[in-house]
């Protein structure tokens, strides 16, 4: 989505990776990807999935880029630069996943859980507000019962209703999270992305978006909706990927994706609130 988002905006080039050794110099000065496959918001989630890096680690990488930008153009340049730049944050479906494996937990359980990663993301948040960062976009959990591998999980045809059920508790809290961040940081801005709003009218439409499958992996190895494995070398990939809502287990395709980036880019409140992308580019 943020890669989208940027070509919208009229980016010429991709923002880097962080780690990447071309990530130095003038180059930080228009942007850097802290971005890690597999993260989340708690340190301990993605560790089944190999190495990783989680928010934490993702906000010190920043701090440590600010840090390279004070040395080189100066604080007041620097404040301003950071102030005036637009910041991502998709985080929160793998703890969620997480959560929705043990079903054992009583609702009080989950509910303490989902309170303790809103906890944790607010002072995430706030490091970042802290860091400089005043324009921030931030997404919802998406109807993450939905997914390949949910459905396979649980051996469900349809959507899972327990796995969405959290997702919903969790964008309730991080709905007000937001809200409340913006109106006690000064000068800050964060907008709230709908990915379940959007992401289930895309599932419950499918057909009229020009798809022909909403429930299983364009690539796939095993499962009967291709969401036992992840996509690998020797995986099976369908014909025409752009029919397909899901690329692999977990992630939408590009085609997906760039519906999902439109809405946060244009959409009105019901899709991305209290001001678009866009708008908040401009502001």
């Amino acid at each position: 989505i943020v890669v989208l988002a940027e070509e919208e905006l009229g980016f010429t080039n991709y923002t880097p990776p962080y780690l990447s050794p071309q990530t130095t110099g003038d180059v930080i000065l228009k942007g850097v990807n802290y971005a890690s496959s597999g993260s989340g918001i708690f340190n301990s989630t993605g560790s089944k999935f190999g190495d990783h890096i989680c928010m934490d680690e993702q906000i010190n990488n920043f701090a440590k880029s600010r840090q390279d930008i004070v040395s080189k153009i100066g604080a007041a340049a620097a404040r301003k630069l950071l102030r005036d730049a637009l910041y991502f944050i998709a985080v929160g479906a793998n703890d969620i996943l997480l959560l929705s494996s043990n079903v054992s937990l009583s609702h009080v359980e989950n509910i303490k859980y989902l309170d303790n990663m809103i906890s944790k993301f607010k002072s995430q948040l706030m490091r970042v507000y802290n860091l400089d960062a005043r324009k921030i976009a931030v997404t919802s959990a998406a109807p993450l019962g939905c997914i390949p591998f949910e459905r396979d999980k649980f051996s469900m045809d349809d959507c899972v209703p327990h796995v969405n059920e959290l997702a919903k508790l969790y964008n309730v809290r991080l709905k007000i999270l937001l809200s409340e961040l913006t109106k006690h940081l000064a000068g800050s801005i964060f907008s709230y992305m709908n990915s379940y709003t959007t992401l289930e009218d895309v599932l419950q439409n499918y057909k009229s978006y020009g798809f022909m499958n909403a429930d299983s992996a364009c690539c796939r190895v095993y499962g009967k909706h291709g969401g036992k494995l992840p996509c690998t070398f020797f995986a099976r990939v369908c014909p025409n990927r752009t029919q397909y809502v899901f690329w692999d287990a977990y992630h939408p395709t590009e085609k997906a994706n760039f519906i999902l980036a439109k809405h946060a880019l244009d959409g009105s409140r019901q899709y991305i609130s209290p001001i678009n992308i866009r708008q908040l580019a401009n502001s």
